[in-house]
């Protein structure tokens, strides 16, 4: 039976506009993307084998543009508007940093740096640029590398810091293990870049560390 033969309370599309996203399943969500289904097959059953194929919604949004293009009901159109929808999610978590003007919610600081950094399968070391009332000045991915981990260089972080006229910074970087226990390593570089930013009156501010499941903030360990 095609969807739109089903009771309207049951139809994806309606049953969001009458009840809001957070009722849908992850399979409803992807079958309004989907929009139509094949014979046999509504957009519903394509997008409950294509969660299934890649283990779960997390996967199948984090897989690379091109390998989602060969996926059963998704073509390049689809795939381009999948990507569309993450980017909006993303630029959407980033102005929660600037709305209310000083950063003072630490747990959109969190959800903002998990949607930017969790799906790298190498590690992507960044920072975000604070001004004096802890006002949101810019966001840059600075050093990229490979699984085991990114060369930081403190005068590359000192060089943007004073280019952007920061007075303070939050410094993130992604575990592509998953796993978001600060290392020794994590701990050295955050000591160096703190003596090397003092120096100019630059303050950091926290270190998170993002994983598959969760973000470790160094200022709430007492690492800072």
């Amino acid at each position: 039976m095609a969807i739109r033969d089903w009771p309207a309370a049951e139809r994806p599309r309606e049953k969001l506009l009458a009840r809001g996203a957070g009722a849908l399943s992850d399979a409803e969500l992807l079958a309004i993307f989907i929009r139509t289904g094949t014979i046999g097959k509504t957009a519903v059953d394509l997008a409950r084998e294509l969660l299934s194929e890649h283990q779960g919604l997390r996967n199948l949004l984090d897989s690379p543009p091109g390998a989602l293009n060969g996926c059963h009901g998704l073509g390049p159109a689809k795939v381009g508007q999948l990507q569309a929808a993450l980017e909006l999610g993303r630029r959407y978590l980033e102005s929660g940093l600037q709305r209310h003007g000083a950063l003072s919610n630490p747990a959109d600081t969190r959800n903002y740096l998990k949607a930017r950094l969790r799906a790298y399968p190498y590690e992507v070391f960044a920072v975000i640029f604070l001004d004096n009332r802890h006002r949101v000045i810019a966001f840059e991915e600075l050093f990229n590398g490979t699984i085991d981990g990114a060369s930081v260089h403190p005068r590359e972080v000192l060089r943007r810091a004073l280019y952007h006229n920061a007075a303070a910074l939050i410094l993130a970087h992604n575990h592509p293990s998953g796993v978001a226990e600060p290392s020794q390593a994590d701990q050295a570089i955050t000591r160096r870049l703190q003596e090397a930013l003092a120096l100019v009156d630059i303050r950091i501010l926290d270190h998170f560390v993002i994983g598959d499941q969760e973000a470790v903030s160094f200022a709430d360990r007492g690492l800072l």
